[in-house]
């Protein structure tokens, strides 16, 4: 019988992962530094189509005795998003600044739904002052956004062992390459609908940051 505590979840490296896995990606990803992961296999093969190296693990994460923080999809999700990538700073020193610098304190894993190519572009038009928190979750709402589990301690990548590796060819990468882009412009075409839908309907970025809570 499975072991319900054990999940297959997807990872793509640039150049390939050498030595143990750490949480050491970089600082401004969506939940933090962290070993990054997926619940599709294509979520992160748009991320690395880019480089030559690139491969693609599967993965079986054992999350028995973990800390697992679920963040649900809406605002909050967004913020934390924002705080990692240092799009909140002007909020610096309010309750909702605090708040969320340590929504991720104490726990291993972090899983929430993944900023991807379609979803990157709504957030962006969001931080930028585009679209309103309304229009963000309804645009939430509408993209069938899979999830992403992030190993944020060394317990949790203790956890993480890899079944298969799996190194993209240039056919792959090419045919990856203009699917990122047709998300992008989906994305695009997203945002502007729902800006038109809700452009007097809740608070924009910077009014939710003055707010402080």
């Amino acid at each position: 019988m499975p072991d319900k505590n054990i999940i297959t979840l997807y990872h793509g490296s640039k150049s390939g992962i050498n030595g143990e896995i750490a949480p050491l990606s970089r600082d401004k990803c969506d939940f933090g530094k962290g070993f990054y992961m997926g619940t599709e296999e294509t979520q992160p093969l748009t991320l690395i189509c880019n480089y030559e190296e690139a491969k693609l693990y599967t993965l079986a994460f054992d999350m028995t005795n973990l800390k697992v923080l679920d963040v649900k999809i809406g605002i909050d999700w967004a913020l934390l998003i924002a705080y990692n990538r240092e799009k909140v700073e002007s909020a610096r020193g309010t309750a909702l600044y605090e708040r969320i610098a340590k929504m991720t304190a104490g726990y291993d894993v972090v899983v929430g739904f993944i900023a991807s190519d379609r979803m990157f572009v709504v957030l962006d038009r969001f931080f930028n002052g585009e679209i309103t928190d309304m229009a963000l979750v309804h645009s939430l709402s509408a993209l069938k956004l899979g999830k992403q589990y992030v190993a944020i301690t060394e317990k949790a990548c203790k956890g993480i062992k890899i079944i298969k590796e799996k190194a993209l060819g240039t056919q792959d990468r090419l045919l990856l390459k203009a699917q990122s882009e047709n998300n992008r412009n989906d994305g695009t075409a997203l945002a502007e609908d729902m800006c038109r839908k809700y452009r007097r309907d809740g608070k924009y970025f910077d009014e939710i940051l003055k707010g402080g809570e």
